[in-house]
């Protein structure tokens, strides 16, 4: 008997809930709507005194409420990314119109984040140094690890399947989505609340970025600063925020009743083996990855009708992409839609591929593709229909977003309209 004889075909996913905490708004509606619009949530950084810092510019959430998610006693008990996961995930939930009441072990959650508690960190390092080692808060660790947005969703709802978290730098929502999609076409669980959360914007995110030059310091115009595939890019501008989607088994969404915002088909993962912050410059790892979900998708380059590019605003990381969608797409890369959002939101590392996805997602759902906005001289390397400044009106059957981190981490997920 070989390997596969008696094995069961693999389990479709689709997409049933999207929870966002963006610069752009609170749920999907208003991200969305924001993205369209092609407004920019990049301003001057209101969080901590800039003074003496280089780059004095983000995205960061100006209204988000962490007493409308949780009490006020547990909320001090969590490092901002891990609030910003929470809150995402129970708008998820909501918007998925999931019933809790069933096996428990039956959902999963799945939870990438880059860097993780951030705040956390300065704060006790201060305390470190000002205070004493005695000083230092018990809470540290639990509040600082990658894993406490993951194990803090799985506390809020109830989850006790598998309950895991990402750690590849900027491609890591983006490998969480991937993971869960894998748990549920093999048959681990029926349900996954997946995707990432960000919280960076502070005095060590902002200064240690800034340090590597990776970020915009275009500070007297904020709102222009993030211009990915633009001739005057200068860096990525910080974003912060999370996205949670809900991954669930198709029959049972069937059976239950459940809004399908469109079918997971495809997941490709790849890495460079070639620089801790610079991208393999022929973009073939990148462009294997893409051939990798188009194949698991079982879709030819043409049936692609559009890519929510990783598109940071970064020199190498954008001529990279652009060669590595020519390379994966071949003579149909003429043809297919391309923007980046982080033109919008700014890189909201960790959180980057979860809130793309569902970017992804929307766009397919409502035939709209949001533009890439600041894209007023392009750079001659990058040669794609970027979709530049104004967004466009596209029928969409397949739609994918790619997720590119440090030390070469490369993710392309893909989506399709839900089909019988």
């Amino acid at each position: 008997m070989s390997a596969t004889a008696g094995m069961q075909p693999a389990r479709r996913v689709v997409i049933t809930g999207l929870g966002v905490v963006s610069p752009l708004g609170l749920g999907h509606e208003e991200f969305f709507t924001g993205l369209v619009a092609g407004r920019s949530a990049v301003r001057t950084i209101t969080r901590f005194d800039t003074t003496d810092y280089a780059v004095k510019i983000a995205a960061e959430i100006p209204s988000f409420d962490v007493l409308d998610y949780m009490e006020k006693r547990e909320s001090r008990r969590l490092d901002r990314y891990s609030q910003y996961a929470v809150a995402a995930a129970q708008l998820a939930r909501e918007d998925s119109g999931l019933p809790m009441d069933g096996d428990p072990y039956s959902v999963g959650a799945s939870v990438g984040s880059g860097i993780g508690g951030l705040d956390t960190f300065y704060d006790q390092t201060k305390v470190l140094h000002e205070r004493g080692p005695d000083r230092i808060s018990p809470l540290f660790i639990p509040m600082m690890i990658p894993n406490m947005a993951a194990a803090h969703v799985s506390m809020s709802l109830g989850i006790k399947g598998p309950v895991t978290a990402t750690c590849t730098a900027c491609a890591a929502s983006a490998n969480a989505l991937g993971d869960a999609f894998q748990m549920i076409r093999r048959g681990d669980v029926e349900v996954v609340f997946a995707g990432g959360a960000e919280a960076p914007i502070g005095h060590i995110g902002i200064g240690s970025f800034a340090a590597l030059r990776a970020l915009s310091t275009r500070n007297d115009e904020p709102e222009r600063a993030s211009r990915p595939f633009d001739s005057g890019r200068d860096g990525f501008v910080m974003g912060e925020g999370a996205a949670i989607l809900v991954l669930e088994e198709r029959e049972r969404a069937i059976s239950r009743g459940a809004h399908i915002y469109g079918e997971f088909l495809g997941y490709g993962m790849t890495g460079d083996a070639y620089h801790l912050t610079e991208p393999d410059e022929t973009g073939e790892p990148s462009a294997t990855a893409m051939r990798r979900a188009m194949a698991m998708a079982g879709i030819q380059p043409e049936q692609l009708g559009y890519v929510n590019a990783h598109g940071t605003s970064t020199p190498l990381g954008d001529a990279m992409e652009t060669r590595a969608i020519r390379s994966a797409l071949g003579p149909a890369a003429d043809s297919v839609l391309v923007s980046s959002t982080k033109s919008m939101f700014g890189h909201c590392l960790g959180a980057a591929g979860a809130l793309e996805a569902a970017a992804t997602v929307l766009t397919m759902v409502h035939g709209t593709v949001p533009p890439t906005i600041n894209l007023d001289d392009p750079d001659p390397r990058c040669d794609l229909d970027y979709v530049p400044n104004v967004a466009r009106s596209a029928s969409l059957d397949y739609v994918a977003s790619n997720s590119f981190g440090f030390g070469g981490h490369n993710v392309t997920l893909l989506f399709g309209r839900h089909k019988e």
